[in-house]
């Protein structure tokens, strides 16, 4: 990638945000335009722009990622359930070039979503 994304320039803690946690592989912060009660975006340090972009390599790192949104719910008191999605692409609905997933909870989700 040859322009930062915004999330890279969270990473690199250029600009805030609201960090819910954070280890040597992720980070997970706060949506800023948040869709429910709980709505948290977890990404990878690593630099991916989407779904299509994740290399067989990357499986360690995405198994950990998952850990990392049950122990999210967990911690956040979603027990009464939550929604993960990931977009991939522009047409998919990505927004930021950086894979992303959308933690989202508090609410009765329904469906479709979109």
């Amino acid at each position: 990638m040859s322009d930062k994304t915004i999330f890279k320039r969270i990473i690199d803690k250029e600009i805030p945000a609201d960090v819910v946690y954070e280890d040597d592989l992720c980070l997970a912060f706060k949506d800023i335009a948040p869709k429910a009660p709980t709505h948290v975006l977890i990404i990878p340090k690593k630099e991916i722009a989407t779904v299509d972009d994740i290399a067989d390599e990357d499986a360690a790192l995405i198994g950990h990622m998952w850990i990392v949104i049950r122990n999210l719910a967990r911690d956040l008191g979603l027990e009464e359930g939550y929604r993960v999605i990931v977009n991939c692409k522009e047409a998919g609905g990505q927004e930021v070039p950086h894979l992303h997933y959308h933690l989202l909870g508090g609410r009765k989700m329904t469906w479709p979503p979109g």
